[in-house]
């Protein structure tokens, strides 16, 4: 198994991992708010299209905050002083 097949692999279990809890929390929330349980295929479904919206929107903005704290780090190790 080369590294391309181990970090491929990884990825694999964390995308059913989320897939997974986002599938749970439905379910919660269906029974939270008193509505019948949706079928199996429907729910992951669901889940799939939640889990890569949300991983969409983490990656658009995890940069933005990402370079956010550099820029901070950036200031202090200068020793400029915060404005805002």
């Amino acid at each position: 198994m080369d590294n391309n097949e181990i970090k491929n692999d990884i990825k694999k279990l964390a995308k059913d991992a989320e897939v997974k809890l986002t599938e749970f929390l439905l379910r919660w929330q269906e029974r939270r708010e008193g509505k019948d349980p949706s079928d199996a295929e429907v729910l992951d479904q669901k889940s799939r299209v939640i889990t890569d919206k949300a991983n969409e929107i983490l990656k658009r903005r995890g940069k933005t905050i990402l370079k956010d704290f550099k820029d901070v780090y950036i200031k202090r190790e200068k020793g400029e002083d915060d404005k805002d």
